[in-house]
């Protein structure tokens, strides 16, 4: 069991605040205070943010084997939302850690891969010209690509508070791509077999 998070490298951030001694303080011990069996903590980020009456914190876990928790809450006291996302992050490890420590599956050879984002201006895609157009970014973030089973993506997508999981089927050998529905099931999307 991990005790201690020893010379754990924590980053605490602001925006539209300015991070006293005392908040960063705060933060750092709620941070180290976590003991997770599994997975061991590498590295975490506090960023914490104030719109108006809203106190939001954000506490990004990066973890060992490629594992990322990312939680978010919002309260009207900048540390009642620390407190929340910290117990949040307890309850998602111990949900799913049975699940974590169970799946040693054999994985088939096949390496990470990312994939490329390509996003066009509105204003391009309604012109008529017949010229090339270039695609330009909204938003750049690598995506890696990882060997899982169907039942770890599950896993994956509820650690994560993305809408999706784009995973490697260890199953059918194939890209997949996982998502939350609107009535909170999960949908699953498999390109089609051109054979």
């Amino acid at each position: 069991m991990q005790k201690h998070n020893v010379n754990l490298p924590i980053v605490v951030t602001g925006r539209h605040v300015e991070i006293t001694e005392a908040i960063r303080d705060y933060a750092h011990k709620k941070v180290e205070s976590l003991h997770l069996d599994y997975p061991r903590i590498i590295e975490a980020k506090v960023i914490l943010d104030v719109q108006g009456h809203r106190q939001i914190a954000e506490i990004i876990l990066f973890c060992a084997d490629h594992i990322v928790i990312e939680v978010k809450s919002t309260t009207e006291d900048i540390y009642a939302s620390i407190d929340e996302s910290i117990a949040k992050i307890a309850r998602r490890m111990r949900k799913y850690k049975t699940r974590l420590l169970k799946s040693h599956r054999p994985r088939k050879e096949g390496s990470i891969r990312h994939i490329e984002e390509k996003v066009f201006h509105a204003e391009v895609l309604h012109t008529t010209e017949e010229e090339h157009v270039d695609p330009s970014y909204v938003h750049h973030e690598k995506y890696k690509v990882r060997p899982l089973y169907a039942d770890e993506a599950i896993m994956d997508l509820e650690l994560s508070d993305r809408p999706f999981v784009v995973f490697h089927d260890q199953k059918s050998d194939r890209l997949a791509i996982l998502y939350r529905r609107k009535d909170g099931d999960y949908g699953l999307i498999e390109p089609e077999d051109r054979n």
